[in-house]
């Protein structure tokens, strides 16, 4: 036997730079690194989970999903994202990170191009390397938002998708309906496939959520319940798509996973077919953390772009690798914005996904330690 016994695609991978800050502060920490709510899941939801652990819903379900979660999802498609989709081309994943390697491995090739934003999600450059595919660099503009003319720059004969993530992780820009339709033009024009990327549809504080598949059929809609309804740890997530897509995915999906967690397909259910009171308290503190968090990056000098949505900040400092550093020594964990793209030094990404009380304990600590830098 020759070379190494671990495949080259996972040994040339790195393990995500928001893991290690997390795993690298202690227990007592501040964590203004993880994109988690910091709320409970709503109790209505919970209780659809107990109901079916009582009622013995505990066996496989459809590789696709429950029928009645599909049909809820196709109606909320149609409500909130003013597109048409079947309930026979969507399929519940385990998280909205399933779906990406869904997406990702039903097309690229190896040799094929994904444009991808830098800085953007951890995620989308180890999958797109993962399935040999090559990752081409859409730079943001001063905004932090993806401009048309500059995807078309990047276009090459290898391109084969485009990831959009709006609201975006880790910038918090919001793509505006115009940019989205023009993305969409772009995708038609030019035979490639749009991966969107909706986690955090809901929590958008100004402008609106565009969905490009109102636009056009070459898309891929990806979402979750785990941002939205504070459901990180259920692992339920979706993907949909024209039926060409879709018959492709089913394929990766039934073979890596067979089928979501019927229990938390049921939870998933209740949670979009009942009431949104929870997502509506949920956006509203968010921004009130937001403007916390502003208010105290303004007052220390840093840069940062107003985030219109996610519940992230991505403020400019000197030296990030230095300042994350040094906070994690005082109690704060923060990412430098090099863990989402070499076009992201110079930057670091802050969570406000994280209690009023904490957010302004962190500013305290940041303020020293970026006076010393």
């Amino acid at each position: 036997m020759s070379g190494s016994k671990f495949a080259d695609r996972v040994l040339n991978m790195n393990i995500s730079g928001i893991r290690k800050m997390f795993e690298a502060a202690g227990s007592d920490a501040v964590n203004l690194g993880l994109g988690q709510p910091d709320f409970d899941t709503p109790q209505h939801i919970k209780q659809a989970a107990i109901d079916a652990i009582n009622s013995g819903f505990t066996a496989y379900t459809a590789s696709p999903g429950i029928i009645e979660l599909r049909e809820e999802l196709s109606r909320k498609f149609k409500r909130d994202n003013s597109f048409d989709i079947d309930p026979s081309q969507i399929i519940i994943t385990s998280g909205a990170s399933e779906a990406l390697e869904l997406a990702i491995a039903s097309l690229v090739n190896p040799g094929d191009e994904v444009m991808i934003a830098n800085p953007g999600f951890v995620s989308y450059n180890s999958l797109v390397s993962m399935m040999g595919g090559k990752v081409s660099s859409i730079p943001l503009d001063d905004e932090l938002t993806i401009r048309p003319e500059t995807i078309m720059e990047e276009l090459s004969s290898k391109t084969k998708a485009m990831i959009i993530n709006s609201p975006a992780n880790p910038t918090g820009a919001v793509q505006s309906k115009k940019d989205m339709r023009a993305f969409a033009e772009i995708a038609d024009d030019e035979n490639i496939t749009i991966i969107s990327d909706e986690v955090y549809e809901h929590f958008i504080y100004e402008g609106e959520h565009v969905s490009p598949a109102q636009f056009t059929d070459n898309v891929i809609t990806i979402n979750s319940v785990s941002k939205t309804y504070a459901m990180t740890g259920w692992r339920i997530g979706y993907v949909a798509a024209k039926d060409e897509y879709t018959e492709q995915m089913l394929k990766v999906h039934q073979y890596v996973q067979a089928c979501a967690n019927s229990i938390a397909q049921k939870a998933a259910f209740a949670a979009i077919s009942g009431p949104q009171d929870s997502v509506v308290l949920m956006r509203d503190e968010f921004l009130r953390r937001r403007n916390v968090l502003m208010d105290g990056l303004r007052s220390m000098g840093l840069k940062c772009v107003v985030p219109k949505g996610a519940f992230y900040a991505f403020p400019e400092v000197d030296d990030p690798t230095k300042v994350a550093s040094d906070l994690i020594s005082n109690g704060v964990i923060v990412v430098p914005g090099t863990a989402f793209g070499e076009m992201g030094d110079g930057h670091i990404r802050i969570s406000y996904a994280s209690s009023m009380p904490n957010i302004q304990k962190a500013l305290k600590i940041m303020e020293n330690v970026i006076a010393q830098v």
